[in-house]
């Protein structure tokens, strides 16, 4: 088993619990405050959607929480594709849970790098299932129900990283196995 392997087999062991409480604030090369993880991607515009659905599934506060974390951020334009009234729909309060259960299929435990995540066959989540990872000539697919592709890699936050993807993951089915 890798060395990330490893990792992430003995944090999924701990719970894999999102953690909340603040942030320990990281200074950046010019001894600013880094930003937490959620924090990094309002400022870094392009997930305007990806900041309100957070805060529909009440997960802002658990993603500013002392980390670390992994966030595949799904752009603007991931969410935009999702089928017709697919958003609009999870962002109703009565769909709180499956919201909660897509986001947190985006957040692994640990600050994974690209290098580490190219090195991985399949990463768990904090959803509870695991993304599938394929490396083709450097391009990077995480698989769950559907596919993304890494677009950019390694925005470093106070409380983790963030790799931005281009289309939203979704959980494997259930009855697909659970991955």
């Amino acid at each position: 088993m890798t060395t990330y392997a490893s990792r992430f087999v003995f944090l999924l062991g701990l719970g894999l619990a999102l953690l909340a409480g603040p942030a320990v604030a990281q200074q950046d090369d010019t001894g600013a405050d880094q930003p937490d993880v959620v924090d990094t991607a309002v400022q870094a515009d392009g997930f305007n959607t990806l900041a309100q659905a957070l805060k529909a599934a009440d997960l802002v506060e658990d993603l500013k929480g002392e980390g670390p974390f992994t966030v595949f951020a799904p752009t603007d334009a991931a969410f935009e594709a999702l089928p017709d009234g697919q958003l609009e729909s999870l962002l109703q309060p009565e769909n709180k849970e499956q919201l909660q259960a897509i986001l947190r299929y985006h957040v692994v435990s640990g600050a994974v790098m690209a290098s580490d995540v190219t090195g991985a066959d399949a990463v768990p989540t904090f959803e509870g299932r695991s993304i599938q990872v394929q490396v083709d000539d450097g391009t990077v697919r995480l698989m769950g129900q559907n596919t993304a592709t890494v677009v950019q890699t390694d925005l470093e936050a106070s409380n983790g990283v963030i790799h931005v993807i281009d289309s939203v993951l979704l959980p494997p089915e259930a009855n697909d196995g659970g991955m």
